[in-house]
């Protein structure tokens, strides 16, 4: 990200909820954003998602195509850059309860498009492969309905890996699940951003999940006001 500003009316002006961030993730590294509550952090999380266009700057992601400004796609493109770059981990994993944990996968391959039947092998191969990945190799046909929160979360991260994305953006994945299902979550986060090679970018109120990170910086009013030793944040 390059002077990132991203505004919002409030109906008394306008609220500056991303002020001139910079900031940038190497592939295989991961990045907490922390900050209290309304600091702009999903606010950032969005422009990185191309869910929110920011009023300037630049959002330059390294894709298996060159170089891409999130900032200036359009809202076609900005889908199909979630569908294949983009990977996003919500606080609640958001899967649809009849679906087994398998077809919950499977299904990133069928929207908007018929697959062929080796496109369809492919996917459930590719949906094993990542269910085993996150410890759920044997859980594959049961239905998500039938799954504890910890179980549907690590769904929820093999299902934002189906693409093979460049980038991996997770908000608050940890908030709703016990401190053991956490740390689960966690560790498969940061041990498949690096064993996949995919920058993550954190979003967090936890301290100590956002100390395992390789680097954080801490959000007030939209605006980077500190960041971890080493780091090189603006």
């Amino acid at each position: 990200m390059e002077n990132v500003v991203l505004t919002f009316p409030d109906g008394h002006g306008t609220v500056t909820a991303v002020d001139d961030v910079s900031l940038s993730i190497g592939r295989g590294r991961s990045l907490a954003v922390t900050g209290p509550s309304g600091s702009g952090k999903s606010s950032l999380l969005a422009v990185a998602a191309t869910l929110a266009r920011p009023d300037s700057g630049h959002v330059w992601l390294e894709t298996g195509d060159g170089a891409v400004d999130l900032a200036a796609v359009d809202a076609r493109r900005g889908a199909e850059l979630r569908r294949r770059e983009i990977g996003i981990v919500f606080q609640q994993a958001n899967l649809i309860e009849s679906l087994t944990a398998r077809e919950q996968l499977e299904a990133m391959v069928w929207l908007g498009s018929r697959p062929s039947r080796a496109r369809r092998l492919h996917a459930r191969e590719r949906a094993d492969e990542l269910l085993g990945v996150v410890g759920l190799g044997d859980a594959a046909d049961r239905s998500v309905g039938a799954l504890s929160g910890g179980q549907r979360q690590r769904v929820a991260v093999a299902r934002a890996l189906m693409s093979g994305p460049s980038l991996l953006l997770a908000d608050e994945p940890t908030s709703a699940l016990d401190s053991a299902s956490g740390r689960v979550v966690m560790d498969l986060l940061l041990g498949t951003a690096r064993e996949l090679d995919v920058a993550l970018m954190l979003v967090t109120h936890d301290a100590t999940m956002a100390a395992r990170c390789d680097a954080q910086v801490h959000l007030v009013d939209g605006a980077i006001t500190t960041a971890a030793p080493g780091s090189s944040f603006s």
